[in-house]
């Protein structure tokens, strides 16, 4: 298959001196004539995204090269087509007339055929690489307003969902998204930062942090008389708790708006694999290392940090230290080293600011740490979140109101 071979105008009244320039190029490029500027122009708009040059001579009859420097200028053409004089005119006023109409090189005839192939050649491929890099940008640009656009519209959906699983949980899993996403939302950032192997764009992040509040939308298939269990789980019951991850992913398979979304791949990913260990000894599928993915890797150790830090009915609340020293030495399961050190940098920070003084001070502080660890200054507590705020309070408040009931029925009121 022959390969396509972009063109090259050239544009001179004279045949001789297009013969001369024709020869010069013809084994790399196509070679497109012109003997007048206006036949020129109109080849150019009917060509414009195969030429890569334009050679131009300025003295022409109909429309000179001057003439048609104005009309590529008015089309905003020069940006992307470099165009060369070629020229006998050495004159001041020619040459500054062509630089100040936006030429990129000045060409003066007689020339050698060999000098005038490299310097062209170079400044075509100058300008060839430059194109393919705005082409990249704009790629990116698209793809960006893309995730941006998805995230948008499946908002309503996360909500809808968190807002189900919510009902069926207590007082305490709520403030528990919370932190798993704030918590989440830090070591992605970290990751990003330290380990850019990894491949976390700091784009993903308002989505990873989403997908990692989705980590055990699964517990609502589970009996609330093992799931809210005062004493050890027997065996049985441990089974059917585990399968939580894979009823969560069933979950996300029945919202339709989110399976075409980065957030579906995220947020399974997560949900199934979130108790999962480094070393292969977690659940539902035995994986090992990297096969687990980065973003369930930081919601793991986050998972498992909260859940030894805080009160959870069938257990006290270890004390940040405790939890810390269990987590380090593996009692929890085994960690990503990498991960592990992401997280033991920040484990001060999160306590205090998350645990200790759960405050809207601290929540600034918060924000202010975040910005300093992401140079790219996502905020960590997205739109998302902040409606999430709204259910939680609203769920709280009836749950107080629901407890209030009980107690007056305990009292005979």
């Amino acid at each position: 298959m022959v390969s396509e071979r972009k063109t090259i105008l050239i544009v001179d009244d004279i045949e001789v001196n297009r013969a001369i320039l024709k020869e010069v190029f013809k084994n790399e490029y196509n070679i497109v004539e012109a003997e007048n500027g206006l036949q020129a122009w109109k080849k150019i708009n009917k060509l414009e995204d195969d030429i890569v040059a334009v050679l131009l001579d300025i003295v022409m009859p109909v429309l000179d090269g001057f003439g048609l420097l104005t009309k590529m200028n008015e089309a905003d053409m020069l940006r992307n087509i470099p165009v060369f004089l070629i020229t006998a005119d050495n004159s001041d006023i020619a040459i500054t007339r062509g630089y100040e109409m936006g030429v990129t090189d000045i060409v003066i005839k007689p020339f050698n055929p060999a000098f005038i192939k490299r310097r062209i050649g170079n400044i075509i491929e100058l300008y060839e690489h430059r194109n393919n890099l705005q082409r990249i940008i704009q790629k990116q640009v698209e793809e960006i307003r893309e995730q941006a656009k998805q995230l948008s519209n499946v908002d309503s959906s996360l909500i809808d969902t968190l807002s189900t699983v919510i009902e069926f949980r207590d007082c305490e899993s709520g403030e528990h998204i919370h932190r798993i996403r704030n918590i989440s939302c830090i070591l992605f950032t970290k990751i990003s930062k330290e380990y850019p192997e990894y491949g976390i764009n700091p784009m993903q992040i308002p989505i990873l942090e989403n997908a990692a509040v989705m980590h055990d939308v699964g517990k609502i298939s589970i009996p609330d008389y093992i799931l809210n269990k005062p004493a050890k789980l027997t065996k049985s019951e441990y089974n059917i708790i585990k399968e939580h991850t894979i009823k969560g992913c069933e979950i996300l398979d029945n919202i339709p708006r989110i399976k075409n979304s980065e957030l579906y791949k995220y947020s399974y990913e997560i949900c199934r694999w979130h108790h999962e260990r480094y070393d292969g000894n977690g659940y539902p599928d035995k994986l090992k290392g990297d096969e687990i993915p980065i973003w369930a890797q930081a919601v793991s150790i986050a998972d498992a940090y909260d859940a030894l830090v805080s009160k959870r009915i069938y257990k006290k609340a270890y004390s940040h230290e405790e939890s810390i020293r269990m987590i380090r030495e593996g009692e929890c399961g085994v960690f990503n080293p990498k991960i592990l050190e992401c997280f033991l940098e920040e484990a001060d920070f999160i306590h205090d600011t998350l645990y200790l003084n759960p405050d809207e001070n601290e929540r600034n502080n918060y924000e202010r740490r975040y910005v300093m660890l992401n140079t790219h200054h996502f905020k960590c507590i997205s739109r998302s979140e902040k409606i999430l705020d709204t259910l939680i309070n609203g769920f709280n408040k009836l749950k107080i109101n629901k407890n209030k009931l009980n107690n007056k029925k305990i009292k005979g009121e």
